[in-house]
């Protein structure tokens, strides 16, 4: 039986990345992220629904996006569904389901404070979004270059 585990998703950042490290060195960073979707119900009117999820970087990608990434940054995530449990101060079992990112993409240009609404992006109703500038000799986080599509004819 085919198994698949595969997440894409554009949003941008409800808040400043959160960077840890392991007790090994590794470095490990938690996004928090809002996707919008929108609809219309069976009324006809305009809906907006806000899902909002846990992306989490590891290794040079995660110092990057601590580095480049603030609350309101756009990007573009693909990765995996990650389940952890744990044990609660209360004594009772604990469960989250995260995003584990195999790569992450900035969008907007680099160093420009992009101007652009919730319409025009994901994001959570009351933030707005500008980009930081990324080093150009970094290769684990890009801005769009790669996201074009070839013409196939």
């Amino acid at each position: 039986m085919a198994n698949l585990n595969k997440v894409l998703l554009i949003g941008n950042l409800t808040r400043d990345p959160e960077l840890r490290y392991t007790p090994g060195g590794a470095a490990v960073v938690t996004l928090r992220m809002a996707t919008n979707r929108r609809y219309k119900d069976k009324s006809g009117e305009l809906k907006q629904e806000v899902c909002y999820l846990t992306v989490i970087a590891w290794n040079k990608q995660a110092e990057v996006c601590n580095q480049y990434l603030h609350k309101g940054s756009p990007l573009f995530v693909e990765g995996r569904l990650q389940s952890r449990s744990w044990d609660g101060a209360d004594g009772k079992k604990r469960y989250a389901t995260e995003i584990r990112a195999e790569r992450i993409q900035f969008l907007g240009a680099p160093g420009q404070k992009s101007e652009s609404t919730d319409e025009d992006q994901a994001v959570a109703p009351t933030e707005k979004s500008e980009s930081a500038p990324l080093a150009p000799e970094t290769d684990d986080v890009s801005w769009g270059q790669d996201a074009a599509v070839e013409d196939m004819n």
